[in-house]
């Protein structure tokens, strides 16, 4: 092995025995005691963990990605994803119950989009934070 390799393969084993904690044991009380005090609440806690659980699935992320650019009919979203419009219909309740995505009715055609601006730009940062 050359040099640079030899360089290159250290480096890569010391990223994977990193401990992700501290060596010795040592309270910052003052820090501390200031996060703990703006610390949010455990309902709180739970309703983000939930928005971020449901942000985790693939179909998901499509359909928001999709409506991220328009206003689409459940129809519209199974083309465009290449899934079947009752497993569109599902994903869709689960967005729409926490709130991510809203529709109207036209007649006998529902049109979905992303429920505001608060959606639209923490998938945008999401998705500018995973391609950069």
């Amino acid at each position: 092995m050359t040099n640079e390799l030899n360089r290159k393969v250290g480096q890569e084993m010391n990223k994977e025995n990193i401990v992700d904690r501290c060596d010795i044991t040592c309270i910052h009380e003052d820090r501390v005691k200031e996060v703990r005090e703006r610390m949010i609440d455990e309902d709180i806690v739970r309703s983000l963990a939930e928005l971020f659980k449901t942000l985790g699935d693939p179909t998901r992320v499509k359909l928001l990605f999709a409506l991220m650019n328009s206003e689409l009919c459940v129809c519209d979203l199974a083309a465009v994803i290449g899934v079947s419009e009752s497993a569109v219909s599902h994903q869709l309740r689960v967005l729409r119950n926490q709130k991510l995505v809203k529709f109207r009715r036209d007649g006998k055609v529902l049109y979905y989009s992303l429920a505001d601006k608060h959606v639209e730009k923490l998938f945008g940062q999401g998705l500018e934070h995973v391609m950069e």
